[in-house]
């Protein structure tokens, strides 16, 4: 499959036209817009260095959060209280955490770029987080994009042992009453498949974001 160079339109492939690895365009930028079209089609960009690279993985990593699994250890994490949970009262804070958190595989992929992008879409009401806080202090936390009944998670971080997962929980079952019927989490890891994740094919999970985003109205850039 050739990869598509982007230009100053903000129209993007087919993702159905992603090669093996998912990867499907180059270039462009990190604009509000580009970035909305992005999620609207289920792309999203990741990359360490310039130019930047526009993903649609096959398959797809996905949460439906009426499947969510609580471990009998996070149970207890819950009856001991030790965490409080808040969304987006620090999202700044929480996408830094992620950027400076160490990756043991890969490194952080957040440049000052991706972090700038992401604020101002949580300034347009786009990014949201979700966050794990211990004695007044944010011990971790993720953040993503929501449009309509689905969420697209980016990344969390955990300072504390279990904190991130209790906040993936707490969020998820937040989500879930909110309307939310799929949640996006982009390539497999064992961590978020242990809470219930699956794998869904490119075509389905398009097929199931479109029908949850279709509603979704009133966008404003």
């Amino acid at each position: 499959m050739p990869v598509f160079l982007l230009n100053e339109s903000y129209v993007f492939p087919s993702p159905h036209l992603a090669d093996e690895d998912g990867l499907l365009a180059i270039g462009g930028d990190l604009s509000p817009y580009r970035l909305i079209e992005a999620y609207k089609k289920g792309i999203f960009p990741w990359y360490n260095d310039p130019p930047i690279l526009w993903w649609s993985p096959h398959p797809r990593f996905v949460l439906f959060p009426e499947k969510l699994k609580i471990s009998k250890s996070m149970k207890q994490v819950f009856k001991k209280g030790e965490f409080i949970f808040k969304t987006n009262t620090a999202f700044q804070e929480v996408i830094h955490s992620c950027r400076i958190a160490e990756r043991k595989e890969d490194g952080t992929w957040i440049s000052d770029e991706i972090e700038e992008a992401y604020v101002n879409l949580h300034n347009m009401g786009y990014a949201l987080s979700a966050e794990s806080w211990e004695n007044e202090e944010i011990v971790g936390g993720l953040y993503g994009i929501k449009m309509g009944k689905v969420f697209f998670g980016e990344s969390m971080f955990s300072l504390h042992t279990q904190a991130s997962r209790y906040a993936f929980i707490k969020y998820t079952e937040q989500l879930k009453n909110e309307g939310v019927q799929l949640i996006d989490c982009q390539a497999h890891t064992s961590y978020i498949e242990s809470m219930g994740a699956e794998t869904n094919k490119r075509e389905e999970f398009r097929k199931l974001q479109h029908t949850y985003i279709c509603g979704w109205l009133n966008i404003r850039y």
